[in-house]
C-alpha cells in the first residue's frame, strides 16, 4: 500500500524534525511538565486511584506518596507503569518529612471515611487530628507547596490547616484549597442527565461549603444556559447537596465516595499544575480564605495562577432561589468554620 504526502504536511514534518526545533521544544516541556507532588493517604480508598491518575499526567514528573502503612506496595505497583513520573513510597511518620521534601503541591485525601448513618461532623475529631499533623509537616518541610485538602469535614479541615499554617508563620491564603471540585462534578452530571447534553460541556459552578445545605449549585449560571421548573430546580438541587449521602447508602457500608472523588482532585490538581505552569484562564472552584461573604472561608470561582489563587472571582449575580440558599447556609458554615479554628486554638 502507497500513500501520497501533501506538500504542506511534508513541510510541517521537516519543520518538526528540525534540530532546533526540536531543542527548543524539548526544553519547553522539560521546563513546564515537572512537579514534585505528594499524595498524603495514598494507600486509602481515595488516594489510590488518585494517585494512579496523577501517575498518568505528564503534569507530574515525581509523584511521593505517603500513608502510615502499604505504601511501598502501592509505590511499587504504580513504578510499572509506562509514564514518566518517578514513584517513591513513605510510610510512618518518621518518614513524612522526606516525602514532603521539594513537593510544590501537596493533595491531602487522609482520613476515616463516612459510613451510612455518619455526617461529616461525625468524622471531625479523627480526621481533625489527622489534618493537623499533616498541615503540621507540610509547613516544616514544604512552606510554599500548593496544600489541597480532600479530607471531610472541608468546612472545618481548612481553617484547621490555615490555623496550623498561621503558627509556623507561613501561611499563605492564595495557597491553601478546600477541594469541592467533586460537589461540581455531580452538578454537571446531573443537569447534563436531565437536558440530555454531554456532561463533559456541562460547567455549574458551586459555591458556599462542601457539606449538606452548604453545597449550593449555581444552576442559574449553567453553561450551556438551562431552566427547571422550581420543583425539579429544588429536587436537583438537594440530589446534589445529598450525593454524597447517595453514595455511602450505595456501597452500604463498604465506603464513601471514593471514585468519584479521586477523579475530582486529580481534575483540580491539574487545573492547578496547569495554572502554576502559566497557562491563562484556569477557573476552578475552592473553598478558601475569603473576603466575598461575612464567612471567612467560602468557596467560589477562583482564576488561577503561577502563585495559586490570582483573582477570587466572587459569588457574581445569583437567582432568588440562590440567594436565599446563601443565606441559609451561613450560620452551619460558621459554626464549621469555628469548629476548627477552635480545634487548632485548643489543640496541646
Amino acid at each position: 500500500t502507497s500513500f501520497a504526502l501533501s506538500k504542506p504536511f511534508t513541510e510541517s514534518l521537516i519543520t518538526w524534525f528540525k534540530p532546533s526545533y526540536i531543542v527548543t521544544h524539548c526544553n519547553f516541556f522539560s521546563l513546564q511538565h515537572n512537579a514534585k507532588v505528594a499524595v498524603l493517604g495514598a494507600s486509602g480508598g481515595i488516594g489510590q486511584p488518585l494517585s494512579l491518575l496523577l501517575k498518568n499526567s505528564p503534569l507530574v514528573s515525581e509523584l511521593s506518596l505517603y500513608d502510615i502503612a502499604h505504601t511501598p506496595g502501592v509505590a511499587a505497583d504504580l513504578s510499572h507503569i509506562e509514564t514518566r513520573a518517578t514513584v517513591t513510597g513513605y510510610v510512618g511518620a518518621d518518614q513524612l518529612g522526606d516525602a514532603l521534601k521539594g513537593c510544590e503541591v501537596v493533595v491531602i485525601p487522609a482520613g476515616v471515611p463516612r459510613k451510612p448513618g455518619m455526617t461529616r461532623d461525625d468524622l471531625f475529631n479523627t480526621n481533625a487530628t489527622i489534618v493537623a499533623t499533616l498541615a503540621d509537616a507540610c509547613a516544616r518541610h514544604c512552606p510554599q507547596a500548593m496544600i489541597c485538602i480532600i479530607s471531610n469535614p472541608v468546612n472545618s479541615t481548612i481553617p484547621i490547616t490555615s490555623e496550623v499554617m498561621k503558627k509556623h508563620g507561613v501561611y499563605n491564603p492564595n495557597r491553601v484549597f478546600g477541594v469541592t471540585t467533586l460537589d461540581i462534578v455531580r452538578a454537571n452530571t446531573f443537569v447534563a442527565e436531565l437536558k440530555g447534553l454531554d456532561p463533559a460541556r456541562v460547567n455549574v459552578p458551586v459555591v458556599g461549603g462542601h457539606a449538606g445545605k452548604t453545597i449550593i449549585p449555581l444552576i442559574s449560571r449553567c453553561t450551556p444556559k438551562v431552566e427547571f421548573p422550581a420543583d425539579q430546580l429544588s429536587a436537583l438541587t438537594g440530589r446534589i447537596q445529598e450525593a454524597g449521602t447517595e453514595v455511602v447508602k450505595a456501597k452500604a457500608g463498604a465506603g464513601s465516595a471514593t471514585l468519584s472523588m479521586a477523579y475530582a482532585g486529580a481534575r483540580f490538581t491539574f487545573s492547578l499544575l496547569d495554572a502554576m505552569n502559566g497557562k491563562e484562564g484556569v477557573v476552578e472552584c475552592a473553598f478558601v480564605r475569603s473576603e466575598e461573604t461575612e464567612c471567612k472561608y467560602y468557596s467560589t470561582p477562583l482564576l488561577l495562577g503561577k502563585n495559586g489563587i490570582e483573582k477570587n472571582l466572587g459569588l457574581g449575580k445569583l437567582s432568588v432561589f440562590e440567594e436565599k440558599l446563601v443565606a441559609e447556609a451561613m450560620d452551619e458554615l460558621k459554626g464549621s468554620i469555628k469548629k476548627g479554628e477552635d480545634f487548632v486554638a485548643n489543640m496541646k
